[in-house]
């Protein structure tokens, strides 16, 4: 199978290192998610696993540039213990029926600032059965990512590998990836975070039809403590698609609890 079509030699080159990884990663997809599970459920008594769970509420939901739907209520539950984490979230919509239903999960394992892991998509979108995992009949799709948080930039690499991915110009699996770039920073009391998204080649998941920026967006966050392990922030981001031309102005809040 022609993967890569008509490029470079250096862009072909990046196109098979993607392929292979993402053969290696399909093969070994079930044991990784069995491991990190099971280093999960086997903390001791002495490590206490951390708790959180709450609900996001969007004037409109702009997923990596894309725009996804009007107002809608996104819930998250996740646990963490030492590195690891297993994070579960979704999305529903408020207004507009047709707006996607999603349920996502997470399991990522984090030291000294390097971080990696696996990601499951699900929306109801072209299949709303959930468990349905043939591999052209699916509406999931499996991603793998890996990062460095140097502190003020954390930089994440992320490849679609297996499910219902994008099509590239030659009309095969594009094995779509992702270049996430994020910069905190603190100004006027409130928690800023600058943000840019890449996709490095053609793809159709991300209407991207060459390498492109396709994310660019600043949000702002005034958190207000109500307790302890209870907290309100406020938020409101601008964002962008260059390559769309599109533009953004979402406000939210986070009913949560834990960390």
């Amino acid at each position: 199978m022609q993967l890569c079509g008509k490029m470079t030699a250096e862009a072909r080159a990046i196109c098979l290192f993607i392929r292979t990884f993402a053969a290696i990663m399909k093969e070994k997809l079930i044991s990784l998610l069995l491991l990190l599970a099971a280093g999960l459920m086997s903390a001791s008594a002495q490590d206490k696993a951390e708790l959180s769970f709450g609900t996001d509420l969007l004037s409109r939901y702009v997923w990596r540039g894309q725009d996804m739907g009007s107002c809608s209520v996104q819930p998250y539950l996740g646990v963490r213990w030492k590195g690891l984490s297993l994070h579960a979230e979704g999305n529903i919509g408020l207004v507009d029926r047709s707006d996607p239903e999603e349920i996502d999960l997470m399991l990522s394992y984090t030291t000294h600032g390097f971080f990696f892991g696996l990601a499951d998509y699900w929306s109801d979108t072209p299949y709303k059965q959930y468990f349905m995992y043939k591999a052209h009949h699916t509406s999931h799709v499996f991603e793998a990512f890996a990062g460095y948080d140097f502190g003020f930039l954390q930089a994440t690499w992320r490849t679609n590998f297996a499910g219902n991915d994008g099509m590239n110009d030659s009309g095969h699996r594009a094995y779509s990836s992702y270049l996430e770039l994020t910069a905190p920073f603190r100004l006027l009391s409130c928690d800023w975070e600058a943000e840019a998204g890449i996709v490095p080649y053609a793809t159709t998941y991300y209407r991207a039809p060459r390498f492109t920026m396709v994310a660019l967006g600043l949000k702002a966050t005034k958190e207000i403590r109500i307790s302890d392990h209870f907290s309100l922030p406020l938020f409101a981001q601008v964002m962008t698609n260059p390559e769309c031309r599109r533009a953004y102005l979402i406000v939210g809040l986070t009913l949560g609890v834990g960390q």
